[in-house]
């Protein structure tokens, strides 16, 4: 008769408490985690220096410009629809993830019109050549560049710490591109140009005289032309959807008029100022 083996079975239930503490276990030891990608700032910064090198290689090849859209803007600066240019922007950003302008055609033409202007000017004041290349550095330096670059910085920073509404968390946060802020200046500045360094001109020998009607004539030029270059800045904020309370950028309208009418008050107390004239004495006298 073959005897049965004595060897214990396993029980159910030391069976499952060896199979939980395998689960256990393998719960307990951690993880490979994968290399991490670059940071959303790293892939900003490689994506603006791609931008700004791209700009670069454009501004040395002129066949890469288009020129005629770059007129075209300003034309519609002068209209009386001026928001129409920043439907532009809104355009690039569906197709191309920026606001700001990929073509230095504008800001070129720009610097041309001024250094026609410039020279225009000196022949007018009848300078000699270092006046008038002195007269067309500060144009170009101190009348465009530096303002913009502070402008625009100035401008960009309220509205990315103050302007900028609540997004929500399942969108990419959006801000403003240092480059918009400059395209901004660019556009706003267009309309002042035409103003104080056009019209201006063919008016200098109304605007340069001592009466009454010349100071009125002056500053009410002066004063359209900063208003004006006020009001496009608020319309370029005023068009990137995730602004509010773009009106601040109007509030230095009303200290030009505020100015407007002092200087005007002021006049038969002997404080009133003509803003052609202390003009030619700042670059010309």
């Amino acid at each position: 008769m073959r005897r049965v083996s004595n060897a214990p079975f396993s029980s159910p239930q030391k069976n499952m408490s060896a199979t939980s503490r395998k689960a256990s276990a393998s719960s307990s030891t951690p993880l490979a985690i994968p290399i991490a990608s670059p940071s959303t700032l790293d892939q900003h910064r490689q994506f603006a220096s791609h931008r700004y090198n791209a700009m670069a290689n454009r501004l040395t090849d002129v066949s890469q410009m288009d020129v005629q859209a770059a007129f075209d803007q300003m034309r519609s600066l002068l209209s009386g629809r001026p928001q129409v240019v920043y439907k532009t922007a809104y355009y690039r950003k569906q197709t191309k993830n920026h606001w700001a302008r990929d073509d230095p055609a504008f800001c070129v033409l720009q610097v041309g019109l001024l250094v026609v202007a410039s020279l225009a000017y000196s022949i007018a004041f009848r300078t000699t050549i270092m006046g008038g290349l002195s007269f067309l550095l500060y144009s170009l330096l101190w009348n465009w560049l530096v303002p913009g670059i502070i402008v625009a910085t100035i401008g960009r920073e309220l509205a990315n710490r103050h302007l900028a509404g609540t997004q929500s968390s399942s969108h990419v946060k959006q801000s403003v591109e240092w480059l918009y802020a400059f395209d901004i200046h660019c556009n706003s500045f267009f309309p002042m140009f035409c103003l104080l360094y056009v019209v201006q001109f063919f008016l200098l020998p109304l605007v340069l005289g001592q009466s009454l009607f010349s100071l009125l004539a002056s500053n009410t030029l002066y004063a359209a032309a900063f208003s004006w270059y006020w009001y496009i800045t608020h319309l370029g904020y005023r068009s990137l959807p995730f602004l509010s309370n773009t009106e601040v950028f109007l509030f230095p309208v009303a200290a030009i008029a505020l100015v407007y009418v002092l200087n005007l008050v002021g006049y038969p107390f002997g404080m009133g100022w003509n803003a052609s004239r202390l003009f030619a004495q700042v670059y010309f006298a």
